[in-house]
């Protein structure tokens, strides 16, 4: 048995072949500072849905969602070639909000840590 499957391994194909043609050929500004987080397929490699995260507001969000909107038909033209399917997935852009739920969670701890108990032993 193969331990990953097509799905699993043509996510990882169009997270590699997408986060490349981000940095060297879009330049679309609304999407310069994008991670790509994750992107997963569907099982019938028809959908694929791609995470990103964006550091910033919700408007920036909303940019960023613009920018994958209006650069999808050159992004599929330019990620078609490397995966060698005989359709391409449908891309459906998703913000992943994983990055800002830890750095909420992490603000907690630190301000818990610092809390009256500390102010007391000193």
């Amino acid at each position: 048995m193969k331990p990953y499957t097509r799905a699993e391994r043509i996510s990882v194909k169009i997270q590699s072949v997408l986060t490349e043609l981000l940095t060297k050929k879009i330049q679309d500004p609304r999407i310069e500072m994008v991670t790509i987080s994750g992107v997963k397929l569907s099982p019938d490699l028809r959908i694929a849905q791609v995470y990103f995260a964006v550091y910033g507001d919700d408007k920036r969000i909303k940019d960023a969602l613009e920018g994958f909107k209006r650069s999808k038909g050159f992004i599929k033209k330019r990620i078609a070639p490397e995966l060698g399917l005989k359709f391409m997935p449908d891309l459906r852009f998703v913000h992943d909000d994983t990055f800002d739920k830890a750095a909420r969670m992490d603000a907690l701890i630190k301000s818990a840590s610092t809390g009256p108990s500390d102010e007391q032993a000193s």
